[in-house]
């Protein structure tokens, strides 16, 4: 097991404590008990500290204390092939690096939904969606360490029009042979996740990929 491997099984685990810590003070009663859960809460805070860089007042305003049940953040993204086989990537502004189009799921939007409005924003393209490829937990691949516990929606998308154009969000929009991708935004996706949805595209698959 690598450094990296490591780091992320920690990671994971002070996650967990947090969440734990979060949910006993939304239902707990026992002043006792409630003291205990703040010193978890604020010893989880510390270890994210040493983990991350950030310090904890950024931590804290970054991942604020849970006012309901702490639950799994979603992110959706679309895989599009063009009639060559070629994925469409976009080049993500935050880092420079390439991503399938996508991002969080918003409140008030089904998965469908984001999926339409996300391409739509970052490529000008409308799309269909056909198939639910994949849903990914970030903790089960090599994705960077990150505070956020996160599962990955990856759809399959069909474009109903022709221009392409980068939304004003992404640095640019273009379509890259499976076998020649670039530098992937990997906090984002991973080339063996872009992989898997590409192989049960062109095999007709159907069955959905999970965790």
């Amino acid at each position: 097991m690598n450094q990296s491997e490591q780091i992320n099984i920690l990671l994971t685990e002070i996650k967990r404590l947090k969440a734990i810590a979060e949910v006993g003070l939304l239902y707990c009663k026992n002043e006792y008990d409630i003291e205990r859960y703040h010193e978890v809460h604020a010893s989880s805070l510390r270890m994210l500290n040493q983990i991350s860089g950030h310090d904890i007042d950024t931590l804290k305003v970054n991942l604020p204390m849970s006012t309901d049940y702490p639950t799994v953040k979603v992110d959706v993204r679309c895989l599009i092939l063009n009639d060559e086989k070629k994925v469409l990537l976009v080049k993500e502004s935050v880092d420079g690096k390439w991503s399938l189009p996508g991002g969080w799921a918003d409140i008030g939007q089904s998965p469908k939904e984001v999926a339409i409005k996300e391409a739509k924003e970052e490529t000008g393209l409308d799309v269909e969606v056909r198939t639910l490829l994949a849903v990914f937990d970030k903790k089960m691949h090599p994705h960077p360490p990150e505070a956020f516990y996160v599962y990955k929606l990856m759809f399959h998308c069909h474009a109903i029009s022709l221009h392409l154009s980068k939304g004003f969000d992404v640095l640019d929009a273009e379509y890259f042979d499976i076998s020649a991708l670039p530098e992937l935004s990997e906090n984002r996706i991973l080339k063996s996740q872009i992989e898997i949805g590409y192989q049960k595209i062109i095999a007709g698959n159907r069955e959905t990929y999970f965790d």
